[in-house]
């Protein structure tokens, strides 16, 4: 008979209602171990509906995330990351600040070997931004995929 799969008691949000926090900040990020940490390999997360708002319009702002990580001790729990980036919907922050936010406080709360964070815009005032941000280098050996996010081409 399967064991019954139970949380590890630090995880506040996994295997319960949980509401949408009201800003980033006040967002929970949790991490559970890595089953694998002596195996170099890349784990993705894709959020093809990411939502902000501009800071100077309070206008809805729409991107498309690509976040990879080849991990260390830790792993991100994909619930805690799904309620903290919903967070931004009513957030008013730059794309930059977004993006580059974003992949700082996931590095911060792993520390994983390696860490990038597309964030590949839709446009505002007519022109895409995409953003990047990394930490170190890929390890050696490790295979990091295109992210596979075509660049914006508009209606053409």
């Amino acid at each position: 008979m399967p064991s019954k799969m139970t949380k590890p008691p630090a995880l506040t949000q996994l295997g319960q209602p949980t509401a949408t926090p009201t800003s980033p900040d006040a967002a929970i990020l949790e991490r559970v171990p890595n089953p694998h940490p002596d195996t170099p390999y890349v784990a993705r997360f894709s959020c093809p509906e990411f939502t902000t708002l501009c800071p100077v319009t309070g206008q809805p702002d729409f991107g498309h995330l690509v976040i990879d990580y080849v991990p260390n001790s830790w792993l991100l729990e994909s619930k805690s990351l799904k309620l903290y980036l919903s967070a931004h919907r009513n957030h008013g922050d730059f794309h930059e600040a977004c993006t580059v936010g974003i992949g700082k406080r996931i590095a911060a709360l792993l520390s994983p070997h390696y860490l990038r964070i597309g964030g590949y815009w839709y446009p505002r005032g007519g022109i895409p931004i995409d953003v990047f941000y990394q930490t170190g280098e890929v390890p050696k050996g490790v295979w990091l995929p295109d992210q596979g996010v075509a660049p914006y081409r508009g209606r053409g």
